[in-house]
């Protein structure tokens, strides 16, 4: 990579950061052979939920499974329906289809891409059981708005909390907004394992009984299973590494807000790329710093050969992926995500960002849309 090369994630100087730190718990945890469960598992499942705000954090395999498990403790299943926004990654409705419900799409605003309450309102039948109001991009889903619906028509909330790891609002912090919380330790999440990992949060002994026995086979003492489950469990090296990350994740979400501010500056004269906007009451986190431009593909291409990373979240709409094709959507269905399915881009953004990165970005960007 050039010295004038930006990568669009730095993961690298994240793990230096906490390299001194880490390691020697991970020579301890291969000393013992302890690598599932045990007491860093307790420790980060203790520490998270205090950090969130909620009673109850179950670690498990990957923020996948967490949005199935939160489903499944709550009941969902066959003949139910489930809304969701159709500007989400694919887990989102995944879940709902391996629990054997039905994903509802419906649109996103045009001003924060986040589930439209009023289109939410309107998907409502009688055989709706739930919604996942998508906390996308470190922002937090405008519950203010869906909860007083959901709670009209008895309808669960799940929030799925995978890219707004300590974000706030004026409802509250993402995560304790609704019955439960699923979320995902991606490696790249502002709160990132060395591998695959999540959780389930809820202030629920029930519903937070339910996950950690269904998470392991059903058990709640060895060889005794109480039902048929799965097996998704965080493992101990992944815990080693969230606490010591959980500990600076703070520090590293206030300099992507710092570094959203910056790029919002540099931005603010180039007329041909639209900034992200925060919803009043909001205190995101800037998972991710999206853009919109014309020629998208071709700005990414630019981009790309010059040096600098970028990449699209999300390039196609649920409805319009073969996996989802069988639903009887079409194009045209939801057209405010569509529309931004063409022009949204992603810039670099990572808690170790330099400003001369920022800058360098920015000059390219202004000369790659100039051209359009």
């Amino acid at each position: 990579m050039s010295v004038a090369a930006v990568p669009f994630l730095d993961l690298p100087a994240q793990q230096a950061e906490i390299a001194d730190e880490v390691l020697p718990v991970l020579h301890a945890q291969f000393a013992a052979a302890s690598f599932i469960g045990g007491s860093e598992v307790a420790a980060f499942e203790r520490e998270y939920a205090e950090y969130i705000g909620v009673a109850h954090c179950i670690g498990v395999g990957n923020g996948t499974d967490a949005l199935e498990l939160s489903l499944r403790a709550l009941g969902i299943g066959r003949g139910d329906e489930v809304i969701i926004p159709v500007n989400t990654f694919i887990a989102t409705a995944e879940a709902v289809t391996v629990v054997g419900a039905t994903p509802v799409f419906v649109d996103v605003d045009s001003d924060y891409l986040l589930m439209d309450p009023a289109a939410f309102e309107a998907a409502i039948t009688p055989r709706t059981r739930a919604v996942i109001p998508v906390h996308l991009y470190g922002q937090t889903a405008p519950l203010d708005r869906i909860t007083p619906t959901a709670r009209r028509h008895g309808i669960h909330i799940v929030e799925d909390a995978a890219q707004s790891q300590g974000a706030d609002s004026a409802a509250g912090r993402a995560g304790t907004l609704g019955a439960i919380a699923a979320t995902s330790f991606y490696p790249g999440k502002n709160l990132g394992a060395a591998g695959d990992a999540g959780a389930v949060l809820t202030d629920d002994d029930t519903l937070a009984a339910f996950v950690r026995n269904y998470s392991t086979h059903g058990s709640s003492t060895k060889y005794v299973h109480d039902r048929a489950g799965q097996n998704s469990r965080l493992d101990a090296i992944q815990a080693a590494v969230l606490r010591s990350k959980l500990r600076r994740l703070d520090r590293w979400n206030a300099a992507r807000r710092a570094r959203a501010d910056h790029y919002s500056e540099l931005l603010a004269e180039i007329l041909e790329v639209r900034t992200p906007k925060v919803r009043p009451g909001n205190a995101d986190v800037w998972h991710l710093f999206v853009v919109q431009v014309d020629e998208r593909d071709r700005v990414h291409a630019e981009l790309g050969a010059a040096g600098i990373g970028s990449a699209i979240h999300y390039p196609t709409p649920l409805h319009l992926t073969a996996a989802y094709g069988g639903l009887g959507y079409s194009a045209g269905a939801f057209p405010v995500a569509e529309a931004a399915a063409r022009r949204i881009l992603s810039l670099p953004m990572f808690p170790h960002l330099t400003t001369d990165q920022q800058e360098r970005v920015v000059s390219v960007l202004a000369r790659v849309v100039a051209r359009g």
